[in-house]
């Protein structure tokens, strides 16, 4: 088995795969993109999903959920809007999620069971469910692989690109593809158990084995980054295995390790897009926490500081504030020493024992000045670490959400 390497394509590079967007006018600006349908060909393809853990679930996770649980893992569509997010919207929301699962099967001559939907968008405004089903003759009749390209900025918000990652191995001499696309910006922290993500693979997986694989690598993957702490209605992440490239991948054997790998790679791409595309954000951030005394401490400190308004609005100004850094750790719930944490900004040291390490005040902000910044702790207490990846706060991600909503 090869090693996963990055190539060119899009969510249907994986064989069994066609898909297409239109715009069906759910966006205010019409003319975009805004609803799309991704199908497997594949009589056996299997599904797997990861749901936000928000109480106030959207209608579409809660018809996915469903679904994914009634037919087994054996869904073959998607069906995804951007503009309305169906969410907070009551029965009129679900009637609308399952009418167009209903709608999209009658197209494909599938079970309801077999078809999942997503929505992003506006929260409490109920989802035009005409604008949906409409279009839907139309995005079935341009399914191709060639129009699969098209999803990815169907379901684009605030997003500033398309967010798309395609992975290519080998397994006994036979092309093994993993693809994704994913959107976020705003409200992003997921904690998932409003940030979009769909994967693909022609891999032969099994439903419970897709499952247990997608959990392990959102948790690394998805799951360690945010932008403004907020975990939204609809974060959701589906992957499907169409099994036509004939590969197996089972619990227990190498199989399992090589394809973890891949998936795990495909998903940190597409968390690291989406941190360095946060509303109004300039800089990409990985906070990295080491020395904890155990992995809850880690997560708890390199969260606070990743979640932390005014350390975030330090990078944004490049300033070496390392007291906001430490501050935010001590509030995190940790416990830890702070007479012996050592702070750093990529590999300029900034605090040793808890206090100012001398540095050259030029240089810290030249660190900062980076489009790519690492802050790193060091707590000494242990050997445990965690790492989250976020953005810098600046007036932009006002702007943006001061009015998304008019």
């Amino acid at each position: 088995m090869q090693k996963w390497e990055v190539v060119e394509g899009n969510l249907a590079s994986p064989r069994g795969f066609r898909g297409a967007a239109v715009a069906a006018r759910i966006k205010k600006k019409h003319g975009e993109l805004d609803l799309a349908l991704l199908v497997s060909d594949a009589p056996a393809a299997t599904a797997a999903g990861v749901f936000t853990t928000n109480l106030v679930a959207a209608a579409p996770v809660l018809v996915s959920r469903q679904n994914l649980a009634e037919s087994r893992g054996r869904c073959r569509a998607l069906l995804v809007n951007a503009g309305n997010a169906n969410a907070c919207t009551g029965r009129q929301g679900l009637h609308a999620a399952r009418e167009s699962t209903r709608a999209v099967a009658k197209l494909l001559n599938l079970t309801p069971a077999q078809v999942l939907v997503a929505s992003t968008g506006v929260i409490g405004v109920p989802l035009n469910l005409s604008l949906v089903t409409s279009q839907l003759p139309e995005l079935v009749a341009r399914l191709s692989i060639e129009n699969a390209s098209a999803v990815a900025r169907a379901i684009m918000t605030t997003d500033t690109f398309p967010k798309s990652c395609v992975l290519r191995s080998e397994a006994g001499g036979k092309p093994v593809y993993l693809a994704g696309i994913a959107k976020g910006s705003g409200m992003i922290h997921p904690r998932m158990a409003t940030m979009l993500s769909f994967l693909t693979t022609d891999a032969l997986v099994g439903p419970r084995t897709l499952q247990n694989l997608l959990r392990a690598a959102v948790d690394v993957s998805f799951n360690c980054i945010t932008v403004d702490g907020d975990t939204s209605t609809n974060d959701t992440v589906l992957a499907w295995a169409s099994g036509v490239a004939g590969a197996g991948v089972r619990p227990g054997n190498a199989s399992w390790a090589w394809f973890l790998e891949g998936l795990t790679e495909l998903c940190r791409n597409l968390a690291r897009m989406i941190a360095r595309d946060g509303e109004g954000a300039t800089k990409l951030i990985l906070v990295e926490v080491e020395g904890a005394r155990k992995p809850s401490d880690a997560e708890r400190v390199a969260r606070a500081i990743a979640n932390s308004p005014l350390v975030k609005t330090a990078v944004a100004g490049s300033d070496p504030n390392w007291g906001r850094i430490l501050c935010a750790a001590g509030y995190s719930g940790a416990v830890f020493d702070p007479n012996k944490v050592d702070i750093r900004v990529n590999n300029l040291l900034l605090c040793r024992d808890g206090v100012d390490a001398g540095f050259d005040e030029a240089a810290a902000r030249k660190e900062l000045d980076r489009k790519e910044v690492v802050l790193r702790l060091d707590l000494h207490q242990g050997s445990a670490t965690a790492h989250i990846w976020t953005c810098d706060l600046t007036h932009g991600y006002i702007t943006i959400n001061a009015s998304y909503r008019t």
